[in-house]
């Protein structure tokens, strides 16, 4: 039996410990901790949807009509009208003929992959893909082979005289860099060696494209180009839970195969309702995008400005490279000092001598926060 107490313990002399932190308040620019109130730059709420009246309203009402629990899977008696209404809803939004519901992200990946793929498949993922792409990949059984960052020709190369069928998985914007994938590039690759390609569009949807839809909108790319997108909903869209959108087929296949799918409880269909009025207020109110990228313009001109160690990015995910792990954690603890919340990200989540802080933008944001981070940031670097 493994020494459980003996490995926390080496896992904290590493500087590799992770803490959990009590919310006291809802989501949001300022949030409450423990009593004490705090300047969030670490929440994926990108479009400061998580505590909009809209949302909570249609919570409510649907809590009323539906209850707080969905009682079952989607295939016994868990599907709602909600859950169907909003998988329509999600299909005509990312111009795909059909969109299936998932609990979370993670169970999307894991279950799309793992139906698709077999012993004697292949499937290639970018090296920095999220966990639960990699984790799909094993689940699956097939060969997991890994490409180098964002590099199309390495996967070309990588993929020449493979056996059995294929699937390239991507982060469409990357979780820890911000950065975007080469999707044009990847679909090329793709159709040239007849495989799959599937895109996690996580951190892109309801940010980037037209209104929002993601980064397949953005680049301008056809179900055709690319069969499989998986878009999550308690980001951008501040609520929970995920889809994937595809073909006919892909999705009766999912609803068959997919064991995350089959053998889960469905989320409540009060947060369908809920979401359904957060794709509403995601396609009418440009204005946040706008403001979003207002903030990331303003943000990476002052960081630039003070000689900060700012990593490439166009997106909400603003991260400074620390490099030490340890020295993360010290610029962390500074900034909470000062009362700022933002993530000091460490191996494995990144490379070894990659540590990072991790600065997550919101329109929910005012221009005062941002002049606040800045000076913050100057301060403690």
């Amino acid at each position: 039996m493994r020494n459980l107490a003996a490995q926390l313990g080496q896992v904290q002399e590493q500087q590799l410990y992770r803490s959990r932190q009590v919310l006291d308040s809802p989501q949001g620019a300022e949030v409450v901790i423990e009593g004490r109130h705090y300047l969030a730059f670490c929440s994926n709420d990108y479009l400061g949807l998580a505590n909009h009246p809209a949302l909570i309203n249609a919570f409510q009402q649907a809590s009323q009509r539906y209850g707080v629990g969905s009682g079952a899977a989607h295939l016994i008696n868990g599907h709602s009208r909600e859950h169907h209404a909003l998988e329509e809803e999600l299909a005509d939004f990312t111009d795909r003929p059909r969109a299936l519901l998932f609990s979370t992200g993670y169970m999307a990946n894991l279950g799309v992959i793992s139906a698709l793929l077999q012993r004697g498949d292949t499937v290639y993922q970018d090296r920095l893909n999220h966990a639960s792409l990699l984790d799909g990949g094993l689940l699956s059984g097939a060969r997991l082979m890994r490409y180098a960052h964002a590099d199309a020709y390495a996967l070309s190369k990588r993929m020449t005289g493979r056996a059995g069928d294929a699937l390239v998985a991507t982060d469409g914007v990357f979780s820890m860099d911000g950065n975007l994938a080469p999707l044009p590039d990847l679909v090329k690759v793709a159709q040239t060696h007849k495989a799959w390609l599937m895109v996690d569009d996580a951190h892109g949807f309801g940010v980037i494209g037209r209104e929002g839809r993601g980064i397949l909108d953005h680049y301008a790319l056809s179900t055709e180009d690319v069969p499989i997108v998986v878009g999550t909903l308690g980001k951008a869209l501040g609520t929970s839970g995920a889809f994937v959108a595809g073909s006919e087929d892909l999705i009766e296949w999912l609803i068959q195969k997919a064991r995350t799918y089959v053998f889960t409880t469905a989320t409540p269909p009060a947060v369908a309702a809920a979401t359904r009025a957060s794709l509403r207020l995601v396609r009418q109110e440009e204005w946040r995008r706008q403001r979003l990228r207002d903030w990331i313009h303003r943000f990476r001109t002052g960081a630039e400005q003070l000689g900060l160690p700012l990593m490439p990015s166009q997106t909400p995910i603003q991260p400074l490279l620390v490099g030490d792990a340890e020295r993360a954690l010290s610029l962390n603890k500074s900034l909470s000092q000062r009362g700022l919340l933002i993530s000091a990200i460490r191996p494995p989540t990144v490379p070894a001598g990659t540590a990072r802080l991790r600065i997550t933008l919101s329109a929910a944001h005012q221009e005062i926060h941002i002049d606040r981070l800045l000076d913050a940031l100057a301060a403690v670097f």
